[in-house]
């Protein structure tokens, strides 16, 4: 039984993680704003209010098209690495890994860079309009969600002898805030202003005033704080020990946001846009490209049968996730072109057997192989306590539940009237990934964590090179017209997560709303891209709503499967679409109780 119908309008059409993001992205529709500043108001929203999830010290991916080109474009919003980040100079600390919090992995924060290139190049308001929403709440105040709440709790010991300017961000009176209580960010919020005053400073002229305001962030009040902490502190982080970082003013000044072009696949006539090998886009594409040859429509969505095709061809792609992807900017020879082609993937194709393949190999590319790494974790240091076994986990989360899902990142997409179209991922600087930096209201991000400290793979760890990413929204078109978008929180599971989505749409005719409530499943095979870069060998995780006589015979083939309550898993999927008949339509998925639609 569905648990919502799907949402049906000709205004706008929104989907989220966060209501108060939804609500927000809604009404800049509806003042006439087009989908992209509507992105951009949800987007500098989910920063003040998922503080758990993500912050203007994280990271974003963003894919839009504009109604009337056949193009979709990516902005990347995944800042490098500093220039002074290399290998030696981590081992040379006595670590086999980037400590998964602290101030060592700090990238170059690259989503507001990218939510401000979104707007300059693609909306059509100012700035001092769609940051009014974030404004109000950082000043006003929002409601605590319960895992925020939850998350600050586990962390108070953290914050009151650690990391103190944390505590004075998310504390209340020296205690956690509890769900529904009224929390502020008035740092936050006068840095949001500031940008916006001095974006007006000196001129009248839209574009203008968003790059004075880019400036002030990455050449200037912003960036000079960030610089003088990092310089400065030495912070406690999952190593046991203090260090400081390396992230300078100067990496800030030199980085901008790119726009750049999707990388696509065709799929039964459709074309599917997706980020590049920076992030881990490119394995939706590869595992389309290998489901292509089977008719899926034949099978259920439950049945034994499709979930095993799933999750055999999940189980290459990620093989060649872990062993090919990286930064292309630093890889004349992206292997990318022969990673997608049908020639490569009929080979691969071939390798997917009724039983489970136990240890699945990366390809072998016109000769040359990549290993996916193998690298023992830093000792776990004795420090008692919860909190230290949060910091650990580099997930960006700090709520376990039963499931083993954390609840991370989040996700917006927008439609509108135009037939415009956009879908974006936001995370990284989550409250635990580092502390506040004095005076802004938002830590670093961590995502440096995802590369590697070996000499020689794709994503190993280098100056000014991007880490690859998890975040990884997608928009699909038909015949040039954008069609669908949509994105989900879940780390390395979102594009298993999301692709189970997208056939129940395609495959099944199922609406929106429908296709985010199909059984989910997963494989954890391949190791984390977080720190402690944790695997489980053949796993498999499966909600109960697969059927007990589906687990069985997933068993029988091999699988080691791990079954979870039904609709418990970390997914939160956001999805809206343009249809031929001219209505815009919306879902949001029930899981977690946190995903909200809106359409008028």
């Amino acid at each position: 039984m569905v648990s919502r119908p799907e949402l049906i309008g000709d205004i706008g059409a929104v989907s989220s993680t966060s209501p108060l993001a939804s609500g927000a992205a809604m009404a800049v529709l509806e003042q006439g704003g087009n989908a992209f500043d509507a992105a951009v108001a949800g987007g500098l929203v989910l920063q003040v209010v998922e503080p758990h999830s993500n912050g203007p010290g994280g990271d974003v991916a963003i894919i839009a098209q504009r109604s009337g080109e056949e193009d979709a474009s990516v902005i990347c919003g995944q800042g490098p690495m500093p220039s002074g980040a290399d290998i030696t100079h981590f081992t040379g600390l006595g670590l086999r890994q980037i400590p998964g919090s602290g101030l060592l992995p700090a990238a170059v924060p690259g989503a507001m860079g990218a939510w401000l290139r979104l707007l300059a190049d693609f909306g059509r308001l100012p700035l001092e309009t769609v940051a009014d929403p974030a404004i109000g709440y950082a000043t006003n105040g929002y409601p605590v969600m319960p895992d925020t709440a939850k998350a600050i709790g586990a962390l108070v010991p953290l914050f009151e002898d650690e990391w103190a300017s944390s505590g004075k961000t998310y504390l209340v009176g020296g205690s956690a805030p509890v769900a529904g209580d009224r929390l502020t960010n008035p740092d936050l919020a006068a840095v949001l202003s500031r940008l916006v005053a001095e974006g007006r400073a000196g001129s009248t002229d839209r574009k203008t005033q968003i790059e004075n305001a880019r400036r002030a962030f990455y050449e200037g009040f912003v960036a000079d704080a960030i610089d003088g902490f990092v310089a400065s502190t030495a912070v406690l982080d999952a190593s046991g020990r203090r260090h400081r970082g390396l992230l300078t003013g100067d990496d800030l000044a030199t980085w901008r946001a790119d726009v750049e072009p999707a990388l696509r696949g065709d799929y039964r006539g459709l074309t599917v846009n997706k980020p590049g090998p920076w992030s881990q886009g490119p394995v939706f594409l590869q595992q389309l490209a290998l489901l292509e040859g089977y008719d899926l429509r034949s099978l259920a969505p439950d049945s034994p049968e499709y979930v095993h095709l799933l999750t055999e061809a999940a189980k290459l792609a990620f093989a060649d996730r872990e062993a090919w992807y990286g930064d292309p900017a630093t890889r004349p020879d992206s292997p990318l072109t022969t990673l997608l082609s049908t020639e490569y993937n009929t080979a691969r194709r071939r390798l997917i057997e009724d039983r489970a393949n136990p240890d699945p190999a990366p390809g072998i590319l016109g000769g040359r192989t990549s290993e996916v790494p193998v690298i023992d974790p830093d000792p776990v240091p004795d420090w008692g306590g919860d909190w230290m076994g949060q910091l650990q986990s580099g997930m960006p989360t700090v709520v376990l539940r039963a499931t083993l899902e954390p609840s991370d990142t989040c996700a917006l997409v927008v439609a509108d009237r135009y037939g415009n179209l956009v879908a974006a991922v936001p995370s990284g600087g989550w409250l635990k990934s580092s502390p506040v930096v004095p005076g802004l209201g938002f830590p670093l991000g961590t995502r440096g964590q995802t590369m590697w400290l070996v000499e020689g793979h794709p994503n190993s760890v280098a100056g000014g090179k991007r880490p690859r990413t998890t975040l990884s929204p997608t928009l699909v078109s038909q015949d040039g017209r954008p069609r669908l978008a949509f994105g989900t929180p879940g780390g390395d599971r979102q594009d298993q997560w999301t692709l189970a989505t997208f056939l129940a749409a395609v495959e099944f005719d199922m609406d929106l709303q429908r296709s985010t409530e199909v059984p989910l499943f997963h494989t954890d095979h391949f190791p984390s891209s977080f720190t402690p870069r944790g695997r489980r060998h053949r796993t498999m995780v499966a909600e109960a709503g697969v059927g007990s006589a589906t687990v069985a015979e997933l068993r029988r083939r091999g699988h080691v499967v791990d079954v979870v309550p039904e609709m418990s898993m970390g997914a939160k999927a956001c999805i809206v679409g343009v249809g031929r008949d001219g209505f815009l339509r919306a879902g949001a998925g029930p899981r977690g109780r946190q995903a909200y639609a809106v359409c008028r």
